[in-house]
């Protein structure tokens, strides 16, 4: 049994649980927004084995960088998974007209504004199919990630209202537009632990560098911009995997 592509065939749902990788590593790595190239050769200056090794994304692959086309790309790649961020909900709602042109304009969407439109509903469909939240089981415990923050204190209660067949529509709506969107932990500095899970591991929040608030690790390390860089989290350590330039800290710890 392949540990990768059996996993990638899994029908899709809102959660998506990994087995523990037991050949080689797992790691996190922040928004990637549109700068594919840039990401890619990050991952190889961490020594990435795309045979062993397995990438999770905690969402924004696209808009703002110049290659929110190569998404698909990405998400091909046997070994990268990635959650649904708030630039995913953007592309998902623009060809089914929930998406204001100039808000989309304004937050980096100009290159699916500009597809025809049997091109932007491809993009809705693969970006849709992706999951809300990811699990990987490690050797110290469960890691959980979503692209902006857990909604609720306890993990187990969160999946369970996301995945539940008896919710309303409207409270599934609310649960995922938190986990896309909310910044209230980072803005209060909240470091309320988040129980169930080892980590909860998240980005959307550009920082300078990582921060640790409770046990919620926020990696958006701004890849995407000149002055920024992609931060790469081993998931059994749950410590920043050095690169070629000086290894980052965690601050807030």
């Amino acid at each position: 049994m392949n540990i990768i592509t059996d996993v990638k065939s899994m029908a899709r749902n809102e959660v998506r649980r990994f087995a523990r990788n037991t050949v080689g590593r797992d790691v996190a790595v922040g928004d990637i927004h549109g700068c594919v190239s840039a990401f890619l050769t990050a991952l190889t200056s961490i020594g990435f084995d795309r045979e062993r090794d397995r990438c999770f994304s905690v969402g924004d692959l696209v808009d703002r960088g110049p290659e929110s086309g190569r998404c698909d790309e990405l998400i091909a790649f046997p070994w990268f998974f990635a959650v649904q961020g708030n630039h995913e909900d953007f592309a998902i709602r623009w060809p089914n007209g929930f998406m204001d042109v100039m808000t989309y304009a304004a937050n980096g969407g100009a290159w699916n504004i500009c597809n025809p439109a049997s091109e932007a509903l491809r993009y809705a469909d693969l970006l849709g199919s992706l999951p809300v939240a990811m699990e990987v089981e490690t050797s110290q415990g469960l890691v959980g990630i979503v692209h902006a923050d857990c909604p609720n204190a306890d993990w187990t209660r969160f999946t369970t209202e996301l995945e539940s067949a008896t919710a309303t529509r409207g409270l599934i709506a609310n649960v995922r537009e938190l986990c896309m969107w909310n910044r209230a932990r980072v803005q209060s500095e909240d470091r309320t632990l988040v129980s169930g899970v080892r980590a909860v591991i998240v980005g959307h929040t550009p920082m300078r560098q990582p921060m640790i608030l409770g046990n919620v690790y926020h990696i958006d390390t701004m890849g995407w911009k000149p002055e920024g860089r992609f931060t790469f989290l081993d998931l059994e350590t749950l410590q920043v995997i050095p690169q070629a330039a000086p290894n980052l800290e965690f601050i807030g710890a």
